[in-house]
């Protein structure tokens, strides 16, 4: 929640730490008065003022300083510079009324804009880089669902809307943002409560609204909240004696801290009672502190305990006896600031002292007097000024802010139970780096950071799905799609795979893609290299039992030249069927088609020289017929070179104009197939189609003989053996034209295999049956008896 950091100065705990800020002050001053490398010729002097209940319209309508602001009446004389003030409210409304003025703890980043307060200057860090910095704390713990609440008042407003624009660059959504009234009462707290029990991660808070809103949750047992300390209340120890069981684990950005300034603690504890006469808030501080009443005191404020019913203060009162926040020294923060602030006007005065005429920083070479300066004067030599204070380098940018630098505190429970202040990191703002030491502990009951999501991140192998109408942090893990991976989490989208990889099971890493080829190590390839072996042995078996009974009726009257020919180039066939196993290459797609064609021309030819020769022997008988002359051994051999010779030029046309080639098909998901491309579509199919037509003139030349005397025809066989070669070649172009990869070179095998054991057994099978079985009817009388 972000709220005034200072609600008023008349409050027990809030007046010994402005007494010390107000006592840093007047130490810093009169250290520098004291130094002789220092303006040694210069005494610099303050006037104290309380602007106890100023506001921005109350400080419309003040002439001056002079005026009494609250507490304490003031002196009238006019100062060049205020320190102060500590609020941004009142610090925006001193401005506006052209006073110049160092804030130690005014933090809103509206404050920076020049344009709008240009007589502003700062030791304390703009808010804009502690929003910066808490939303990468917010970041780094992974929590991108959170809420936010504040006090109802424009600085909130301002800051918030500023926090949120921080929180989209790393994709954090406000779960809620919630505005309580600065006063509040019963209802607020219970509609607040109703709000910050929803278990989101993390809420920021100021001191002011703290307490009684930490009251409320104890009343209703709320655990389970991780804090987030603004710098107001980053370091304030006085909430941990009520409030520590609540706040254990919680984090904030403190600004920096001096580690010890010489001397100042020795300053702050001489106080005695003859000192505190000199000044209304010293005179208030003390009584508050030892709860002792002096004589001629002004204050009538009492806290807890009537004023009147207080015992007079003795003299031995003793600072160093008791604990105050005026005197604890370990966390110097707001009073460091306090310190450079007067540094900064000393420095400055400084600079210009050491001006020369003619070449000074204001227009036409002029440097300013500083005896008798002009506050614009002033504020220009603060605005450029750069020194070293206890060890750290101070200089502003160029709307007067110094650059931010912020330890990140723990709130720590010691053995004792007392709190420790643990620093377990730190924000630089010039380099934007937020650098976590260690955080040992966290909340009361866990022992890791608050859980704090819409939506639980996308796993590596899926993106980023936005809900639509929903926050950017609520969303949907989706699955890459086929080809996709995302190797990051929560990312946003899925990358393609290149062509040669696919996605892993779990699609977060691309792998290469399985080389997928007709093997001969595979059940597939071995079974159909051992059918092509095996057809191509049965061709030679029955060639060689035709050639062994090549003196046999049945062998002579069948052709016997053509049937050895037919049954060398059928097991050519069948071993044709071996080109297309294994991994493909150039020059062995450029053999297998082609050895295809021709093969199959060569033993279409001969059946369809056969089938001829047998229809003319027969019509030869007629009287006066004279025309197996020209059907002779001869010609039946020049028929079969012919018909092959016509294979043969398709095929070298083919490979002179578009040749097969290997291809490596990437087109399927996790394989790529190595295959061999056609080349020219129209060369292959003219392969096949010529080898159609050969098979119907076989077909036609078979139907013509079918009259013929069985015995000496084969003109049956050949149409069986023919009707089964188109079945296989018609079931094979839509069967091959549909698969894909080694499937389609199995059915490619397939049918090469099948119309060659069609043509095999259809017209040497019944043949073979005669020889082996019954050799009795192999013999001239039973061939010629019919």
């Amino acid at each position: 929640s972000w709220g005034k950091k200072k609600r008023t100065v008349c409050m027990k705990m809030e007046i010994a730490r402005a007494t010390r800020w107000m006592q840093t002050m007047t130490f810093a001053i009169k250290e520098i008065n004291q130094r002789s490398d220092l303006l040694p010729q210069l005494k610099l002097g303050f006037h104290i003022r309380d602007n106890e209940g100023l506001d921005a319209e109350k400080a419309q309508t003040t002439s001056g300083l002079g005026s009494n602001f609250g507490c304490a009446a003031v002196h009238t004389t006019m100062s060049p510079v205020i320190i102060g003030d500590a609020a941004s409210g009142v610090s925006m409304a001193l401005t506006g009324l052209l006073f110049y003025q160092v804030s130690y703890f005014a933090s809103c980043s509206c404050l920076s804009d020049q344009k709008e307060f240009p007589t502003f200057m700062r030791t304390m860090p703009s808010d804009a880089f502690q929003i910066s910095a808490l939303a990468r704390l917010v970041s780094y713990f992974g929590w991108t669902w959170v809420g936010v609440i504040g006090v109802e008042s424009d600085y909130a407003h301002f800051a918030i809307q500023h926090f949120l624009q921080e929180l989209v660059q790393y994709g954090v959504c406000p779960a809620y943002i919630h505005f309580y009234p600065v006063v509040l009462s019963q209802q607020a707290l219970d509609e607040l409560l109703d709000v910050i029990q929803v278990p989101l991660g993390h809420y920021r808070l100021s001191l002011s609204e703290l307490q009684s809103i930490l009251r409320e949750i104890r009343h209703r047992n709320v655990s389970g909240l991780q804090w987030i300390a603004s710098e107001a209340w980053a370091t304030a120890k006085s909430l941990w004696e009520e409030f520590g069981d609540l706040l254990k684990g919680t984090l904030g950005f403190g600004i920096r801290r001096a580690e010890v300034i010489p001397g100042l603690k020795e300053y702050l504890t001489r106080l005695r009672l003859s000192d505190i006469y000199e000044s209304p808030f010293l005179t208030e501080f003390w009584e508050e502190t030892f709860n002792c009443r002096l004589n001629g005191s002004l204050n009538v404020h009492s806290h807890g305990v009537s004023y009147q019913d207080r015992m007079p203060c003795t003299g031995k009162e003793d600072l160093d006896d008791i604990y105050s926040a005026y005197s604890d020294v370990s966390q110097l923060r707001v009073s460091y600031n306090v310190y450079k602030a007067v540094y900064l006007v000393a420095h400055a005065l400084q600079d210009m002292s050491n001006c020369l005429t003619g070449h000074g920083p204001l227009q036409n070479g002029i440097c300013g007097n500083p005896k008798n300066f002009k506050p614009w004067q002033l504020l220009h030599y603060m605005k450029h000024a750069k020194f070293s204070i206890l060890g750290e380098k101070v200089n502003f940018d160029e709307n007067g802010d110094p650059i931010a630098y912020y330890d990140l505190m723990n709130w720590q429970k010691g053995h004792d139970g007392s709190l420790h202040l643990v620093k377990v990191g730190f924000y630089d703002a010039s380099f934007s780096i937020l650098n976590i030491i260690s955080v040992s502990e966290w909340l009361p009951s866990a022992s890791q950071p608050a859980h704090s999501v819409c939506s639980e991140s996308c796993s590596p192998g899926t993106r980023i799905a936005r809900r639509r109408g929903e926050p950017v942090c609520c969303f949907d893990c989706v699955t890459c799609g086929e080809g996709e991976v995302s190797n990051e989490t929560d990312s946003l989208e899925c990358l393609r795979c290149s062509e040669d990889t696919w996605p892993n099971e779990a699609r977060h890493l691309c792998i290469p893609k399985t080389i997928e080829f007709l093997s001969y190590h595979e059940s597939l390839g071995i079974v159909l290299c051992t059918v092509c072996v095996l057809g191509a042995c049965i061709s030679l078996s029955i060639l060689a039992i035709f050639f062994t009974h090549r003196d046999t009726p049945l062998v002579r009257a069948n052709n016997m030249e053509l049937s050895f020919l037919l049954l060398l180039f059928l097991a050519l066939c069948f071993l044709i069927g071996l080109f297309f196993i294994g991994e493909p290459s150039d020059w062995l797609c450029r053999i297998r088609y082609p050895a295809f064609g021709v093969s199959f021309a060569l033993c279409i030819s001969c059946i369809l020289s056969k089938t001829v020769v047998v229809l003319m022997a027969f019509r030869a008988t007629l009287p006066g017929s004279n025309i197996m002359r020209w059907f002779g051994p001869n010609q039946q051999r020049a028929s079969v070179l012919l018909c092959t010779s016509i294979q043969v030029i398709i095929c070298l046309i083919w490979l002179l104009i578009s040749p097969p080639y290997t291809n490596h098909n990437t087109g399927y998901n996790a394989i790529i197939i190595v295959e061999c491309a056609i080349g020219s579509e129209f060369g292959f199919w003219c392969v096949l189609g010529y080898i159609g037509v050969l098979a119907c003139m076989c077909f036609l030349m078979a139907f013509l003989a079918r009259k013929l005397p069985d015995n000496f025809n084969e003109a049956k066989f050949i149409t069986f053996s023919m009707l089964i070669f188109f079945a296989v070649w018609i079931t094979f172009i839509p069967v091959y034209v549909s698969t894909a990869g080694k499937y389609t070179v199995a059915v490619h095998i397939f049918a090469i295999v099948a119309s060659a054991f069609g043509l095999l057994f259809c017209i040497f099978a019944p043949k073979c049956y005669i020889i082996i079985l019954k050799p009795e009817k192999n013999c001239k009388k039973n061939m010629m008896h019919k």
